[in-house]
């Protein structure tokens, strides 16, 4: 991975949330406007807590529950589609329910929370401390108030039903949540079948990746993949998508095969290694990757569902070798590319519904 950035501080999979302060239309006809960021409401049965997490956390305990802690940020459109669709309206909303006591944070917040005895923060500062870096994200507690698992952006109800599933089983005292969908992976009947792009090519085809010089995005699928054809039928179907695609070498990297290829670093790896090793667990991961022949570093990835504003903005923060400009994070230079548009009187959507 780059030593700029912690992979799943720039997970984005859906879960890549801009909201920036701009004007909006009015004083000059000349400044474009935000669009597309969505205000939520919480499900009556969120957790009304005194912040005391270790409290709330042995309460939910003794009642045979987990505490969820739901990260979010005001305008965010993906923390409105994952409250609507996986705690409101999914199938499984009164097992959740039943399951878990759900404790909503606001990243940008002032509420003071004590996670337990030793660690009593603001809610910004926690997220902070947390690493939340985009919202929405989920965090896991154990009854005895460990993060046992953790899930950075939107997800689908039948993805976040699993991993769901892994907290309330305690499926975590014998292994990682990773280990534990890659099982359910390779139960589960093939559901999906790899997608043809002209500018995707195979892993095993090319063999030896470290040959690869300039950016290089490694598309992470298998056939057990719930979201492949949403990112193929979507964004990769855009001619604007392709356009930003262009500086890439495009790789799919089958996260199931034991088929093997030499990686980036030069030595032999197979799709199955490669995957654990960088940690990706979720299908389909984007892992953004730049550098010459033989030194590929991970500058960043995308690992959930974002919408089409966003997902051209990682692509561009890479392929175009913005990251140089913006080495702290992919978010300055999205908000610069925002302010430069809106200040040329262009409108920006960074929703797509």
């Amino acid at each position: 991975m780059s030593t700029r950035f912690h992979p799943k501080v720039l997970a984005a999979i859906a879960m890549l949330a801009v909201v920036v302060a701009l004007p909006a239309r009015g004083d000059s006809d000349e400044t474009g406007r935000l669009l597309g960021a969505k205000m939520s409401s919480h499900p009556d049965w969120f957790k009304e807590s005194f912040l005391e997490i270790a409290d709330d956390v042995e309460e939910a305990a003794d009642a045979g529950k987990h505490v969820l802690l739901f990260l979010e940020m005001n305008g965010c459109p993906y923390c409105h589609k994952m409250l609507e669709e996986n705690f409101d309206g999914a199938e499984y909303s009164d097992w959740l329910r039943e399951r878990f006591d759900v404790i909503a944070l606001n990243v940008r917040g002032d509420r003071e929370v004590a996670l337990d005895a030793e660690t009593s923060l603001g809610e910004k500062a926690l997220a902070e401390k947390l690493g939340v870096s985009y919202t929405p994200t989920v965090i896991f507690l154990s009854p005895d108030n460990r993060i046992v698992a953790r899930v950075s952006g939107y997800r689908n109800p039948a993805e976040f039903k699993q991993v769901l599933e892994y907290v309330d089983a305690k499926a975590y005292a014998s292994q990682s949540l990773t280990d534990y969908l890659d099982a359910r992976r390779a139960e589960a009947q093939s559901a999906y079948s790899f997608r043809k792009q002209p500018n995707i090519r195979e892993a095993t085809d090319i063999a030896d990746l470290s040959g690869v010089a300039g950016p290089l995005l490694l598309l992470f699928e298998d056939t057990a993949c719930l979201a492949c054809d949403a990112l193929h039928d979507g964004h990769l179907a855009a001619p604007e998508v392709a356009e930003t695609l262009n500086p890439f070498t495009v790789v799919r990297v089958d996260t199931l095969s034991d088929a093997e290829f030499i990686g980036v670093d030069g030595a032999p790896t197979t799709g199955r290694t490669l995957a654990k090793s960088l940690g990706v667990d979720y299908r389909p991961t984007l892992v953004l990757m730049d550098g010459p022949a033989g030194g590929q570093a991970e500058i960043a990835r995308i690992e959930g569902m974002l919408y089409r504003y966003h997902f051209v903005g990682l692509l561009e923060y890479v392929g175009l070798g913005k990251y140089r400009e913006y080495p702290d994070s992919p978010f300055d230079y999205i908000d610069a590319k925002t302010a430069r548009l809106t200040a040329a009187g262009e409108d920006v959507s960074i929703s797509d519904e």
